[in-house]
């Protein structure tokens, strides 16, 4: 997957989960380069889901 994917996908994926988790904000779905387990670590304090769930999730999407 090269970084225009990435990107789009990541778009996508913020847009569903802020859809289904109402109370996100765009600073808690913010991702930049090695920042994905501090932003996982986000999800899960809003979430109360295990950072595993929340990868399946993503890669789902």
């Amino acid at each position: 997957m090269n970084k225009e994917q990435l990107e789009g996908k990541w778009k996508q994926v913020k847009g569903k989960f802020k859809q289904k988790y109402g109370d996100l904000t765009d600073n808690d779905l913010k991702y930049s380069e090695g920042k994905f387990d501090e932003m996982l670590g986000n999800l899960q304090e809003k979430t109360g889901k295990k950072k595993e769930e929340l990868k399946k999730e993503i890669e789902n999407l």
